[in-house]
């Protein structure tokens, strides 16, 4: 089974959780009440995050963490890849070159293109694009 992790999906959901909070620095703490996620998984999260220059992180009495930028700016895909790293099928997918029958392979061309079709389709799915499907499917539900 192909999936991605269950901290890159997690990750999306924290990512979320900010994004509904557009600007608002909001401390660990409420981030996981929201989300409800444990909170020592949040932190891990938010650390990664911060690294891959996703959100912001603020120290002090008033600290937390923020989008890094609009929500609109920020894709699945970079998500996915803060947690999980470059996202590929296979190994010749991802551009290592490790594999040595790559030269002669009659169906790494064919992994190559399915894994840039998924790469392309998380690239094309902002965080913005997730929130307001979400908004959407919960405003269906309630009619």
């Amino acid at each position: 089974m192909i999936r991605v992790s269950r901290l890159a999906d997690y990750a999306s959901v924290v990512m979320a959780c900010l994004a509904r909070h557009a600007g608002e620095v909001m401390p660990a703490a409420q981030v996981g009440a929201e989300t409800q996620l444990e909170a020592p998984t949040v932190s891990k999260l938010l650390k990664r995050l911060a690294q891959a220059g996703l959100v912001e992180s603020f120290r002090g009495a008033t600290g937390g963490y923020r989008l890094a930028r609009p929500a609109a700016n920020i894709s699945l895909a970079e998500i996915v890849e803060a947690l999980d790293g470059p996202i590929g099928l296979t190994e010749c997918s991802i551009g290592h070159g490790g594999c040595r029958r790559q030269a002669f392979c009659a169906v790494s061309r064919d992994w190559q293109g399915i894994g840039a079709a998924i790469n392309d389709a998380l690239r094309g799915v902002s965080l913005a694009d997730m929130l307001h499907r979400r908004a959407g499917a919960h405003a269906a539900r309630t009619v």
